[in-house]
């Protein structure tokens, strides 16, 4: 959630950078943009409610330079969306401006005691208090006021704080909100997204929980809050900016969707051993013995990730044996969950940080379980703080619709499954086998996003209705949990999954003509008892879109409009049956004029509870 960029340099405008910066972290969802500079031992700042071309416009009609400055993108939590309430946030001065990803969870109290003492606030963020806290705290140091008002804070926060006396210095900190420093010749920044960077450097510092970033044109120097001194080394980041560019696709959408055929394989590269029908991997390589041994996982994760673990779920139970839970992340922990000596907790997340998952992860520490991690972005909270884990190297996802890190995140368990399976049960044969259909995915999906024309106009015909309903049986359940999220996500349109056997149990009295039924009908052990769901559907008026690996006369009877996909393993089909719901999903949302990579009250990265 929200996008935070700061720079520091010498002689240097930098307020294109800052906005630039923002535009590269549009995804992460926001309301109001603004940015401040530090310009003659003075704050000039320009906010708007709204997007960042309508911040450009205001700077190009109100133009400000600095050399030193920080810029911000919000998503509401205290306070509507207004120019007020957009950071930058500032103190009664005029002197001290601060962003702030995150929640201050204690900042009536603090407001209330700041109020007391004369400080008169003007938004209606519990950003404000930082700004008004860092001003009670300064004597000519502003990272030593930083680093004493955090002292009294509770709650999550990633900033970054400037003092119009101090030109010259760029203060950032963070606890439970991402923030990385990006390190280039004459410049330095801090940023919540290394995407805001990428443009300027690629050298890269991450910060974790309780540590703060003092940052000049010269250099950097970080400490814990506790002014304890850290060295950490400089990343280089592998990815290059054309790995962010849409590169002709009208939506970043639609452009990760068409990245699957290749980013499937980057998942599992290097990481499949034909000849020995085996996977090996090497972040997991330490835990290999408690991994075999597991007498439970439990797998958590939020969201789509959650719909990833499922899946998981399955093919480790079908594959390994090993019985296998999986929890709301965002309620695991206020539960009292049972952990056991021998459970390994499985944490999925494609940013690494969102917050509930984070948090769920620490407290299965706090219980002793070894957590690992299957995490996207390189160098995130979850990949530092794990035990171990693996990255699924789908690359940068800009549409906040996650769907190239849902099929990477799915090989990744199914090679986790093959490698707990060859460890316990699964022979070499059956693992060649497995390892043959997962080279073959990229082909078959390639074949799925030929028929992008015909989803499209299946999609133009559905696209006036106001609900829908998927349904699927086994593995493929979970895809229709997926697929109806990734409608509701994206178009507005209630759409509820369910396992087709539990239609009769309730939902089949919502259909009628009004009610489209997508329903993921592979060619499996299932497909006979589906027949039969989509017989009822039609018995009660209701439209069948059907997503199926073998079209034959009787689901041709019975559906509207059939989707084919190729053949593969069970275990396998999730990562072709869910190609064509989003493709689906997509395609009714830009009928419907909807704003398909930034979707309204949604963010990519959900950082706060």
């Amino acid at each position: 959630m929200c996008g935070i960029v700061g720079c520091v340099a010498k002689d240097t405008d930098i307020v294109p950078a800052l906005v630039e910066g923002l535009r590269r972290v549009e995804y992460r969802g926001y309301d109001s943009a603004g940015v401040t500079v530090v310009a003659d031992g003075a704050l000039s700042s320009r906010k708007v409610a709204g997007k960042i071309a309508a911040l450009q416009d205001r700077l190009e009609k109100h133009p400000i330079q600095g050399a030193l400055g920080i810029a911000h993108t919000r998503w509401a939590t205290h306070g509507e969306p207004s120019e007020v309430n957009a950071h930058p946030q500032l103190d009664c001065t005029g002197k001290i401006a601060v962003v702030h990803n995150g929640i201050v969870e204690n900042y009536r109290a603090l407001r209330k005691t700041l109020e007391s003492k004369g400080h008169v606030f003007k938004s209606e963020t519990d950003t404000e208090v930082l700004a008004h806290l860092f001003e009670e705290h300064y004597e000519g140091d502003i990272a030593e006021a930083v680093r004493k008002a955090l002292a009294r804070v509770q709650g999550a926060y990633g900033i970054a704080v400037v003092h119009a006396d101090e030109p010259e210095v760029l203060v950032g900190a963070r606890n439970g909100s991402p923030l990385v420093v990006g390190v280039d010749a004459g410049r330095n920044y801090v940023a919540s997204d290394v995407a805001a960077l990428i443009r300027h450097t690629r050298d890269v510092v991450y910060l974790d929980d309780l540590e703060m970033v003092v940052a000049t044109p010269e250099g950097f120097s970080m400490t814990t809050l506790e002014n304890e001194m850290i060295t950490r080394d400089v990343e280089r980041v592998t990815w290059n900016i054309d790995m962010i560019e849409k590169n002709g696709y009208p939506h970043f959408m639609l452009k990760e969707i068409f990245e699957q055929d290749r980013t499937v394989m980057d998942a599992v590269r290097g990481r499949l051993i034909e000849l020995a029908g085996d996977a090996i991997l090497g972040g997991l390589r330490e835990h290999r013995r408690a991994l075999n041994t597991a007498r439970r996982m439990i797998i958590l994760a939020c969201g789509t990730s959650w719909h990833a673990g499922l899946i998981g779920e399955y093919m480790i139970e079908d594959l390994a044996r090993i019985p296998v839970e999986v929890e709301y992340a965002s309620e695991f922990r206020y539960r009292n969950p049972v952990i056991e000596p021998g459970d390994i907790v499985l944490v999925i997340s494609q940013s690494g940080e969102t917050s509930d998952t984070l948090a769920a992860m620490n407290e299965a520490h706090r219980r002793g379980a070894i957590a690992l991690g299957i995490v996207n972005v390189v160098g995130s909270t979850i990949a530092r703080q794990s035990d171990g884990g693996v990255y699924t190297h789908a690359g940068p996802e800009i549409g906040v619709a996650s769907t190239k890190a849902f099929t990477s995140q799915l090989m990744v368990l199914s090679a986790l499954a093959l490698m707990l399976g060859r460890a316990r049960d699964i022979s070499v044969a059956e693992g060649r086998h497995i390892v043959g259909a997962m080279r073959e995915l990229p082909r078959q999906i390639r074949e799925i996003l030929d028929t992008n024309d015909s989803i499209r106009d299946i999609a133009r015909r559905y696209a006036h209705h106001s609900n829908f309903l998927y349904l699927g049986r086994g593995y493929n359940f979970p895809v229709a949990l997926e697929g109806a999220l990734k409608l509701k996500e994206i178009s507005y349109v209630h759409a509820e999954g369910y396992p087709a056997a539990e239609m009769k149990h309730g939902p089949i009295a919502l259909i009628d003509e009004n009610m489209p039924v997508v329903v993921v009908a592979p060619k499996d052990e299932f497909y006979k008892k589906i027949l039969s769901n989509m017989e009822e559907v039609k018995s009660r008026g209701g439209s069948i879109i059907a997503i199926v690996s073998e079209s034959e006369g009787e689901v041709e009877r019975l559906a509207d409009d059939v989707i084919e996909i190729p053949n593969t393993m069970r275990h396998l089909t999730p990562i072709l049956t869910v190609v064509p719901l989003q493709l689906l999903a997509y395609h009714i949302a830009v009928e419907r004029k909807c704003d398909v990579d930034q979707p309204r009250n949604l963010a990519k990265s959900v950082t706060v509870e």
